[in-house]
């Protein structure tokens, strides 16, 4: 068992908290690793920004905006002009992305990560055509409670809506796609969006897309019923797990080559770091080991 050392009843600490919902990312943080997902939902541990997420942000600000213009103007050198803004924004919003390019007095990879940045707007113009869509809703939050009491919510990036009623739903990754016997688990995410659209409005969605403007490429994939009741078994049954190591504060370490990207190795056994004391009561009758 991986705590760092329990709490036995009383008060929890402040700023811990049990999970009380789940999203794409927490579910995939803790089917890649159990105790990552602690760090960043229990314990809730600081993470350094990178240049690639922060790039991803910024890109996807641009590509909401950009729906903001009448759709003549959406065009490559208007999404361009963007750019500038919308870094300025995000620097006001989260002070701490400076520290980026702090060792960078010239500029030079800012503006070197501005142009990389820039290259991904641009081609994704090769991929849609902004002048041809009017999304019925952009950085959409969907929350859904399944009849089992589970939460599910997250941030789609684009809703289309046909005039004959069907349903598109639309994410940016500004990554490369992943090969073939990868794509099921790169199409987790839209099925857990398909699954929460369908509890609420009651309409299966006619297509996923995901849009890679690292490599240039479109994944589609129409789900039908039986998909999202699949997704839906597997949720419960990945929320029954997380709250088995929530009860028990048994919270195991899952080594793979993610790790060497990872911002908490100091606090992971595997790399010889103690996690920090369990912060939430464990019942006696509940430990393990």
């Amino acid at each position: 068992m991986v705590t760092g050392g329990p709490v036995i009843g009383g008060a929890v600490p402040a700023g811990a908290r049990a999970p009380v919902s789940l999203s794409p990312s927490r579910a995939n943080d803790f089917m890649q690793c159990p105790l990552l997902y602690r760090f960043r939902v229990i314990d809730r541990l600081p993470e350094k920004p990178s240049e690639a997420a922060t790039r991803g942000t910024l890109v996807h600000a641009v590509l909401e905006r950009l729906f903001d213009a009448p759709a003549a103007e959406r065009t490559v050198p208007r999404a361009k002009e963007l750019l500038p803004g919308q870094w300025a924004k995000l620097l006001q919003a989260r002070p701490e992305l400076a520290e980026l390019f702090a060792g960078d007095p010239e500029g030079a990879r800012l503006a070197r990560w501005l142009g990389e940045a820039e290259a991904l707007v641009e081609r994704w113009f090769t991929l849609e055509d902004p002048t041809r869509l009017e999304p019925a809703e952009r950085e959409l939050f969907v929350e859904a409670e399944l009849d089992s009491g589970l939460r599910l919510r997250g941030v789609i990036d684009r809703v289309d809506v046909a005039p004959t009623g069907e349903v598109r739903i639309v994410d940016y990754k500004t990554g490369k796609a992943p090969r073939p016997e990868y794509r099921d688990g790169a199409l987790f995410q839209m099925t857990f969006y398909a699954l929460v659209v369908w509890r609420l409005k009651g309409v299966i969605p006619r297509r996923l897309q995901l849009v890679y403007l690292g490599s240039g490429e479109v994944l589609t994939y129409d789900p039908v019923e039986a998909d999202l009741r699949r997704v839906e078994r597997r949720l419960l049954a990945l929320w029954d797990a997380i709250a088995h190591a929530t009860a028990t504060g048994d919270w195991r370490p899952r080594p793979t080559k993610l790790c060497g990207w990872c911002d908490h190795q100091e606090h992971c056994p595997e790399f010889g770091g103690t996690p920090p004391v369990y912060p939430l009561p464990v019942l006696p009758s509940q430990r393990s080991g």
